[in-house]
């Protein structure tokens, strides 16, 4: 076991402070955009960019299975030997070192092993949903791998999954997987009341406005854990309905952490409110359920044919 797991593993919900893995956060998002870039070019469309997210696994993080030809590879982070592990169905593997390396330094190791398993794969190198779209390729500026800080943040994504897939399994209209979207840099799960919404505005940086109103082409209720940003220096838990209802944004949610940003409109909780908390579980429960319910109560949505008992 790596000294970081060591580090970290006595708490469920380790401590996880923005300004202490900024920099690696700002490396770590830009390799999982190209991992990612790689499975969304080799699988088939999926209604709301289903096809694109990473999912969480006992180590790290992973594409799934992707499609090559009749060929079977996976890619996956591994934040506790901290290694990306590429792994074919014909029994092939191909490591590379997780550690502090510019992302045009991952970027080229990574499609030159990636050549070596007979996988000829070009992405679109511009990065999506980042206002800085220097070329993936062309990256020597993000060059931060701190172990320690990303086993924390993969701890953190790992709880934050467990609560999730318990909140997701109480509805049985449609619903997303609870799946890590690369380009946002976050675990969502978005719940959905079967209508149709109206067309989505856009505008979000460096992301076709087509993709961002395919994605909201239907009513949502969505919630995730986001590990901050410049606009948001902390890591929270968010959730957010589109559209937004009319009085959305005023309604009491539990815990009373919990409160509307109109710079994101978007209620938050803090994480560090959730870890503190005497029962982490039991409080991240309340927030999702609580804003769902604000979201669907107030959109008329038909909760008895949507949830479970």
């Amino acid at each position: 076991m790596s000294n970081s797991a060591i580090q970290v593993t006595h708490s469920p919900w380790p401590v996880l402070a923005y300004g202490e893995w900024r920099d690696t956060q700002a490396t770590l998002h830009r390799w999982t955009q190209i991992v990612g870039k790689i499975r969304m070019v080799q699988t088939p469309w999926v209604n709301h960019s289903w096809h694109v997210p990473l999912y969480l696994t006992a180590r790290g993080l992973t594409t799934s299975p992707i499609s090559y030809g009749s060929r079977l590879f996976s890619i996956e982070f591994d934040f506790v030997d901290h290694q990306l592990l590429i792994e074919t169905n014909d029994g092939r593997t191909e490591t590379l070192r997780l550690a502090p390396r510019a992302v045009a330094d991952f970027y080229q190791e990574l499609f030159a092993r990636l050549k070596t398993l007979g996988l000829e794969i070009n992405i679109r190198t511009t990065p999506n949903e980042i206002p800085d779209a220097t070329p993936l390729d062309q990256d020597w500026k993000h060059s931060t791998y701190d172990a320690e800080q990303a086993a924390r943040f993969w701890h953190a994504l790992a709880q934050s999954d467990r609560v999730f897939k318990v909140f997701r399994s109480r509805f049985v209209g449609k619903c997303s997987p609870v799946h890590f979207f690369w380009g946002s840099f976050d675990l969502a799960v978005t719940r959905f009341s079967g209508r149709r919404a109206p067309p989505h505005p856009g505008g979000v940086p460096n992301l076709p406005d087509w993709v961002a109103r395919e994605a909201y082409s239907h009513e949502v209720s969505s919630c995730g854990f986001w590990p901050g940003g410049d606009v948001m220096p902390h890591p929270v838990f968010y959730a957010y309905a589109y559209p937004e209802p009319e009085g959305f944004r005023s309604a009491s949610l539990r815990p009373a952490g919990a409160r509307y940003d109109a710079t994101l409109s978007e209620f938050i909780l803090p994480y560090e409110e959730v870890r503190r908390a005497s029962s982490p579980d039991a409080t991240l429960l309340e927030f999702l359920q609580s804003s769902y319910e604000a979201a669907a109560d107030l959109g008329g949505w038909d909760r008895s044919a949507l949830e479970r008992e």
